[in-house]
């Protein structure tokens, strides 16, 4: 009975990471609307996309909205303080 389950599930976890790789968030486009209004929007550009790679997420709008990706609203710098703008 477990054998006959095996393939099944197997198909099934194929499928989940199929779904998941397809989901890639374009890091510079968005990367690029999150800072248009950033007076160091080289800086914040770069931020962004090490967060976006990571995270594969980046929160609507120019600013605010981290609730949108926890993991983006969760990443600190080495001093502790937020790395993603």
């Amino acid at each position: 009975m477990g054998l006959s389950k095996l393939p099944l599930a197997a198909l099934l976890l194929a499928l989940v990471a199929l779904q998941l790789l397809g989901r890639q968030v374009d890091c510079g486009r968005a990367c690029s609307a999150r800072c248009r209004k950033a007076s160091r929007w080289r800086m914040c550009t770069r931020a962004c996309g090490t967060c976006c790679r990571r995270c594969n997420c980046v929160p609507p709008g120019t600013a605010g909205n981290r609730d949108v990706c926890p993991c983006y609203a969760k990443m600190t710098t080495h001093g502790g303080r937020l790395k993603c703008p």
